[in-house]
C-alpha cells in the first residue's frame, strides 16, 4: 500500500502548462523521501516535466516545490558539446584547471578561490571513471572521443561526484548496452542521498527502495521497488473492479425494487378506485383509506428513491477507483509469409544465417558493435536507404547520446553484412527519424498506405492515442511520446504490411503499457521480425527463434 515518507521534496498544488494553453499537471500534490525512488507513469503523463519543475529547469504557473537541499538532474536527452573535455562534464573543469595550475607555480590567488577544500578533485574523479569503466585519463579527452554509452556514464558520474542532495535521473539506461547498463544499476544500488529516477528499465527499479506514480496528475509514493508496487496495484485494482461489480448489482437490485414497489402501488390504487367506483363502504371510509394509501406510497417511494441513490453513489466511488486508462491497441495486418519464405541474409565473413518465414530473429552486441549500421544496411538493400541526420538535421546533428548509431556511424565493421530478400520491410530506428517533419501527421500516415481513405485512416491512428486535432499537427510540433506513437503508427500501419519489421532498441520510448501491447502484436503477427535490444525482459517475450549476437566485426548464435 502507499506509503508516508520524511519528505525531501515536497510538491503543492503543482499546476503547469504549455505556451500554447495545453495542461500537462494540474494541482499535483505529494512527497518524495529521503531515500531512493522510481517514479513511473505513462507516456505523457509529466514525469520528465515534474523533474525539470523539481530542478528548477522549469517553473510552476502555480503551486511550490519545496526541496531539501540542492538538486542535481540529468536528463533524458543529454546536449552535449563533443568538443569540451571529459571534466568539463563532470562539473569539475575549473577546479582541476585551477589545482594543475597551482601545482604547475602559479600562485595566483584566485586559483585557490577556485579550488576550495577540493585538492582531491582529480584523485576522486579518476576513481569514479573507474568505477565505471573508463579508463585513466579519460578526464582529459574529449566528449566527442567516448561512446554513447559511455558518456551517459560520465555524465552520471558528474551528478554524483557534485554531490547535491538530491539527484534526478530521467531514462538513464535508455540506448545502454548490457554492460553499461549494469554500471547504471551498480551505482544507483550504492547512491547516498535523495534519488529520484523516471525509467522504463524494470531491472533498474527493482534496485530502488519505493515506487512513485504520477497518474492523472496524482502522485503516488508506495513503500517497495517496482514489482512489489505492480503486485500491489493489480491487486487494488482486482479488488476495485470486485467492488465496483457488487455496486452495480446492488443498484440493479434496488431499482428492481423501486419498479415493484411501484406497481404494488399502482395495484393498490386501481384497487381503491374499483372501491370507490362500487360505492363499497362510506365516502368517508373510502377517503381515509385513499389518504392512508397516498402517505404509505410517498414513504415508499422516499425510501425506494433513496436506496437507488445510494446505491448509484456507490456505484460512482467504486467506479473510480478502477482505472479505465486509454491504451495503444495494436492490431497487426496479415503480411502472408510462408513458412518457406527467405526474408533476409545476415552474417560476417565466415557465417551466414538465414531469416525465413515468421521468424522471430534476436540481435544482441555491445554499443559500438554496428548492430545499428546492420540494419541501415539491410533495410537499404530493399531499396530504401534509411534517413541518418546530417549536421544541421532537427535532432541536433546526429545520433543521440548512448545509441549503437553513435559509435558505428563511421566505423562499422566491414565484415558484417545484410541482404534483404524482400522490398516490404518496415523499420524504425532508434532515433525515431524518417518522418517528414514539417508534414501533419496524417500525411505522414497516408503516404505508408496511400490505399486507405483519411477516415479509416483516422480510426487506426485512434488505436494508438492519436486523435482530434493532433492528426493536422506537423510533426516537428509533437512530443517525444506523440512523435513515437507516430512512427510506430506508420511502420505497422502501412498498406501492403511489411514481410519483415526491423525494430531498433523500441521499448526505449515506450510506457509499460505499451511494450505490454506491442509484445501482443508481435505474437500474432504472421511475418518476421528482427529486433535490437538491450531489455532482456522485452526479448523473453518477444520469444525470439534466433538470437545473434555482433561484436568486434563477428557474429555468433547464442
Amino acid at each position: 500500500m502507499p506509503t508516508t515518507l520524511t519528505s525531501a521534496v515536497t510538491l503543492d498544488r503543482v499546476t503547469f502548462a504549455w505556451p500554447d494553453g495545453t495542461a500537462l499537471l494540474s494541482e499535483v500534490t505529494g512527497a518524495f523521501g529521503g531515500g531512493r525512488t522510481g517514479l513511473v507513469g505513462r507516456n505523457g503523463s509529466g514525469k520528465s516535466t515534474l523533474l525539470k519543475l523539481i530542478a528548477g529547469t522549469l517553473a510552476p504557473a502555480f503551486g511550490s516545490i519545496t526541496t531539501a537541499g540542492r538538486v542535481d538532474l540529468l536528463p533524458q536527452q543529454l546536449t552535449l558539446d563533443t568538443g569540451r573535455r571529459v571534466a568539463d562534464l563532470l562539473g569539475i573543469g575549473e577546479v582541476l584547471g585551477a589545482v594543475r595550475a597551482i601545482e604547475h607555480g602559479d600562485v595566483d590567488e584566485r586559483h585557490f578561490d577556485t579550488v576550495g577544500d577540493d585538492w582531491d578533485v582529480e584523485a576522486r574523479a579518476t576513481a569514479a571513471l573507474a568505477e565505471v569503466g573508463l579508463p585513466k585519463g579519460a578526464l582529459d579527452r574529449a566528449i566527442g572521443e567516448l561512446s554513447g554509452g559511455e558518456a551517459v556514464l560520465a555524465a552520471l558520474v558528474g551528478v554524483r561526484l557534485r554531490g547535491a542532495e538530491i539527484a534526478l535521473l530521467d531514462e538513464p539506461t535508455n540506448n545502454l548496452d548490457r554492460d553499461a547498463r549494469a554500471r547504471v544499476h551498480d551505482l544507483v544500488r550504492t547512491w547516498r542521498g535523495t534519488l529520484i529516477v523516471v525509467s522504463h528499465d524494470t531491472a533498474l527499479l527493482e534496485e530502488l527502495d519505493d515506487t512513485a506514480e504520477l497518474y492523472g496528475s496524482e502522485l503516488s509514493v508506495f513503500g517497495g521497488p517496482y514489482s512489489a508496487w505492480k503486485a500491489w496495484l493489480d491487486t487494488e485494482q482486482s479488488a476495485a473492479a470486485q467492488a465496483e461489480t457488487t455496486a452495480r448489482q446492488v443498484l440493479k437490485r434496488e431499482k428492481r425494487d423501486r419498479q415493484q414497489i411501484e406497481s404494488a402501488i399502482a395495484t393498490r390504487d386501481a384497487h381503491g378506485k374499483k372501491l370507490a367506483a362500487r360505492k363499497a363502504a362510506p365516502k368517508i371510509v373510502l377517503g381515509a383509506m385513499k389518504r392512508s394509501a397516498q402517505v404509505t406510497a410517498g414513504k415508499l417511494r422516499v425510501e425506494a428513491n433513496e436506496k437507488v441513490d445510494a446505491a448509484r453513489a456507490a456505484v460512482d466511488t467504486a467506479g473510480r477507483r478502477v482505472r479505465d486508462d486509454d491504451t495503444v491497441r495494436i492490431d497487426l495486418p496479415d503480411p502472408d509469409v510462408g513458412t518457406g519464405r527467405r526474408i533476409a541474409t545476415i552474417g560476417d565473413g565466415e557465417r551466414s544465417w538465414i531469416i525465413q518465414g515468421p521468424e522471430r530473429v534476436a540481435l544482441i552486441g555491445p554499443n559500438g558493435a554496428g548492430k545499428t549500421t546492420l540494419l541501415e544496411r539491410l533495410v537499404a538493400s530493399a531499396g530504401a536507404a534509411p534517413h541518418v541526420p546530417s549536421a544541421g538535421s532537427a535532432d541536433g546533428g546526429g545520433p543521440k547520446p548512448g545509441s549503437d548509431a553513435a559509435s558505428t556511424l563511421h566505423s562499422a565493421p566491414s565484415d558484417a553484412r545484410a541482404e534483404a530478400h524482400t522490398d516490404r520491410i518496415g523499420y524504425l530506428s532508434q532515433r525515431v527519424d524518417g518522418l517528414e517533419e514539417d508534414a501533419a501527421v496524417l500525411a505522414n500516415i497516408r503516404a505508408a498506405a496511400p490505399g486507405v481513405g483519411d477516415v479509416e485512416l483516422r480510426n487506426r491512428l485512434a488505436r494508438f492515442l492519436i486523435r482530434g486535432d493532433t492528426v493536422h499537427r506537423p510533426v516537428s510540433a509533437l512530443s517525444g511520446g506523440e512523435r513515437f506513437r507516430v512512427a510506430l503508427a506508420r511502420l505497422l500501419l502501412a498498406d501492403p504490411p511489411p514481410h519483415l519489421l526491423v525494430l531498433d532498441e523500441p521499448t526505449n520510448n515506450l510506457d509499460l503499457d505499451t511494450v505490454d501491447q506491442l509484445v501482443e502484436a508481435l505474437s500474432a503477427y504472421r511475418g518476421a521480425v528482427l529486433v535490437v535490444s538491450h531489455d532482456d525482459a522485452f526479448l523473453s517475450r518477444v520469444g525470439a527463434d534466433l538470437t545473434l549476437e555482433l561484436r568486434e566485426g563477428r557474429m555468433t548464435e547464442v
